[in-house]
């Protein structure tokens, strides 16, 4: 069991940076992936950026690619999101999720949201031209 619990969402403006985390509780230790999604209104909820739990994979969507920057401190069970040159169509509710546990998630990121089992309740990010 996982629970998550995103925080530093809000309002930026076009051109401007926000970094969002996401701090997650495990009952059991282990090596999961985490990833952010996102959904804007009236769209389905997209894939943005997944690192593996060693921290060597990463991956990103192509809309991102050269933005955001994902990354994570196992000391302190969280991953964050570095958003920057953020534009008017990343605005979403941002979602956390992560893998169950396993040694191929060490080295691995997935990017199907079936991949993964847990999720957050979501933080709002509105970007303003």
């Amino acid at each position: 069991q996982v629970q998550l619990v995103e925080s530093g969402g809000g309002l930026v403006q076009a051109g401007g940076s926000l970094r969002i985390s996401c701090a997650a509780s495990r009952r059991t230790s282990g090596m999961d992936a985490m990833g952010w999604f996102r959904q804007a209104p009236g769209k389905e909820r997209e894939f943005v950026a997944a690192i593996s739990w060693s921290g060597g994979v990463t991956g990103y969507a192509d809309s991102v690619k050269g933005r955001f920057t994902i990354s994570r401190d196992n000391a302190k069970n969280t991953v964050y999101l570095q958003m920057n040159t953020l534009k008017p169509e990343d605005t979403a509710v941002y979602y956390c999720a992560a893998t169950p546990t396993g040694r191929y998630y060490r080295d691995h990121a997935p990017t199907r949201k079936s991949d993964y089992n847990y999720w957050g309740q979501g933080t709002q990010v509105t970007v303003s031209s």
